[in-house]
């Protein structure tokens, strides 16, 4: 068996493939780059060694710099997790050279099915059918344009070398073509190091479905049944769940045998996903591609048949037999995870970064997680947080322990997407298990944004923590009485009361405050009052207010306060003085002021001072979070200045490009 094992990863996974090397006594080395060197992942090794600088080509991504780190800590081997190098053949080799194991495929594996180009010849020759499509050498403009015009409208751009939605692009139209393969190309050499692409036909109502394999060095292979992964943002899986809801047994049959197939057929040696698509309404379903690692959505596999995979992986790897084989494989219930990523959903998932300044993870249901308070989350890297993981013998219970415990969980910080997830997972058509890849444009058809049916409660709420901030910090005084903004109604000891502002993106609120002779607190604002009663601890409060009590948590930071309140999340600016909201910097439809729409990396400039330009054409283009987004001019005109250049690392709502306008 293993006696030590470096993670050659970061966040969730790190922390879920430790959990388990201590669950087996296995010792645990981390690696980091600079950006993480008080990560959660660092924290929980036995070892942490640095592996380089923020960006991850110059870090994870870095194979040598993973195999020194595996020399200096004496490693015996070496966990790619998923992402990074984990569907490279770079590592596995190099651990072949140097007599370390990795714990994965083989690098003949990894070669066979990373590329998406190579796979699906291989899935042919199996007797895998895939979506119709290109998959040829000839990567010029001229060939992929003829490519589609053959497949025939609308299709799908896809890197060869990996996944993830990087370097996947949809084209309705041919005058959409060329522009969607400059991104695509940009997006998979900036992921994946190789630029190549393939086109298939875009399946409009398709569901998403893979089948968990796994095979050993003895020529076992089996499959794990299968999960349903349709909801998507952006091509990023968003819910998972197993098994797949409503699915045909003949299809089911089908899927699985695939599956098994084709990892025979390379004569795979360690876990891995076949992932299929299938039409709504059709019975075929659709090779897509094989991930040959571990995925993200692995734990609703665990939970419906009771095997840790991960141990399966290391195991595997040690050379020991399959845990199980086909016939002793059972399932059982059901499964759904919620992945919780740093996004602004009601801005079309715009990635957000800051510090997590407050965070509360429910008892009720699994978490897998690689932040807590004080975590950093940066621009370099991926926005996934956490996952939450609920099961229940039938799939109605896990849906409402999912929404309970997604209710229950508190990230106080950057923007997360859990509120989005409670509307997600309780929507009926997801209720019903009739997702398709297709579920948030089919349900929130205008884009999604908060119900928030507690925001006055919350501004009230914001308003006393701020209070008891402000009296915290001025010990032996009656805050009541000297505070900016109080004014005395009674002889000391009586009711006061306090005038405030609240502030939410660019809405500002005015709140009178009144202290009770009963300790209990009125909140006013322009359509009427409530009265309250806190309890606060660090973290968390107890709130009272019509015969209800509601808890959850606070984090504050100078005037900020950061509180969830019965599942939704807040980010209210308190002060004892009105002020204007902050200027919104232009930027909006009709604007010259081309701006950054999240923090970034500018990573194209395409025009100069004195260009003429029209509006909607590309002037610039951001990397943020390993995604790439085409910034357009608003306006036709003249490009009078440009406030940035390709490497530099911008905030949200800066000014990267202005247009004079053209006169009408």
């Amino acid at each position: 068996m293993i006696g030590s094992l470096l993670i050659a990863n970061r966040g969730e996974i790190a922390v879920r493939i430790m959990r388990t090397c201590r669950r087996m006594g296995i010792r645990t080395v981390a690696v980091f780059s600079d950006a993480d060197r008080d990560a959660q992942h660092v924290a929980y090794a036995d070892e942490a060694v640095r592996i380089g600088p923020a960006a991850a080509r110059d870090s994870y991504l870095r194979a040598e710099a993973i195999m020194e780190a595996a020399t200096r800590s004496g490693a015996e081997a070496i966990h790619p997790g998923y992402g990074f190098l984990s569907e490279k053949p770079d590592l596995p080799l190099l651990c072949r050279q140097a007599g370390r194991i990795f714990v994965g495929p083989s690098a003949e594996c990894i070669t066979a099915m990373g590329p998406k180009i190579g796979s699906k010849l291989i899935a042919e020759k199996a007797g895998v059918p895939s979506v119709p499509g290109y998959a040829g050498d000839d990567q010029s403009n001229a060939a992929l344009a003829e490519a589609a015009a053959r497949i025939g409208y609308p299709v799908m751009i896809k890197a060869s070398a990996g996944g993830g939605g990087k370097g996947m692009r949809r084209v309705f139209e041919a005058q959409e073509l060329l522009p969607a393969l400059d991104m695509a190309r940009a997006e998979a050499q900036a992921a994946f190091g190789d630029p190549a692409l393939l086109i298939e036909k875009l399946v409009m109502r398709p569901r998403h479905l893979e089948v968990q394999v796994a095979g050993d060095k003895h020529g076992n292979v089996v499959h794990l049944f299968e999960r349903d992964c349709s909801v998507q943002r952006n091509n990023q899986k968003v819910l998972e769940e197993a098994p797949a809801p409503h699915l045909d047994p003949a299809i089911r049959a089908k899927l699985l045998e695939r599956g098994v197939a084709l990892a025979r057929a390379i004569g795979y040696d360690n876990l891995g996903t076949v992932e299929f698509i299938l039409e709504d309404g059709f019975d075929e379903p659709w090779f897509l591609e094989m991930n040959t690692r571990l995925q993200v959505e692995h734990p609703v596999t665990e939970a419906i048949t009771g095997y840790d995979l991960v141990e399966w992986q290391i195991r595997i790897a040690a050379d020991e037999r399959l845990p199980a084989l086909q016939p002793d494989i059972r399932e059982s219930g059901h499964a759904i995870e919620a992945r919780i990523t740093a996004e602004r959903a009601d801005q079309g998932f715009r990635p957000d970064t800051g510090q997590i300044e407050g965070y509360a993870e429910p008892a009720s249901i699994r978490i897998d997680s690689g932040v807590k308070a004080g975590s950093e989350v940066t621009l370099f890297y991926d926005s996934l947080l956490a996952k939450a993981i609920a099961a229940g013998p039938d799939r109605a219970t896990a849906c409402a322990r999912l929404a309970a415990g997604l209710r229950d969980f508190a990230i106080l910080g950057p923007a997360t997407t859990l509120p989005f997830l409670i509307d997600a997972v309780e929507h009926p058509i997801f209720a019903d298990g009739k997702a398709t890849t297709r579920f948030i444009e089919e349900a929130f058809p205008d884009g999604w944004t908060a119900k928030r049916p507690r925001q006055r409660l919350a501004r009230a709420l914001a308003a006393l923590l701020w209070l008891e901030k402000q009296k915290a910090a001025l010990p032996n005084v009656d805050a009541w009485n000297s505070l900016p903004g109080f004014r005395l109604l009674a002889p000391a000891g009586g009711v006061a009361t306090s005038r405030l502002i609240a502030e939410e993106e660019d809405e500002a609120t005015k709140l009178e405050v009144r202290l009770l002779p009963d300790g209990r607190r009125r909140v006013s604002d322009a359509n009427g009052g409530i009265e309250l009663a806190l309890r606060t601890g660090p973290e968390s409060f107890e709130l009272a207010f019509e015969d209800r009590i509601l808890r959850g948590s606070h984090a504050t930071a100078g005037g900020r306060i950061r509180l969830t309140l019965d599942g939704e999340t807040f980010d209210i600016r308190i002060g004892s003085e009105a002020r204007p909201a902050a200027a919104a910097g232009g930027g909006g439809a009709g604007s010259g002021a081309v701006l950054a729409p999240m923090p970034g990396v500018v990573a194209e400039i395409r025009v100069a001072p004195g260009d003429k330009v029209e509006a909607g054409q590309i002037v610039a283009v951001l990397e943020s979070m390993k995604l790439f987004t085409s910034l357009s001019a608003g306006v036709d005109g003249v490009v009078a200045d440009i406030a940035c250049q390709p490497g530099d690392t911008v905030q949200a709502g800066k000014r990267l490009v202005l247009i004079e306008p053209s006169s009408a």
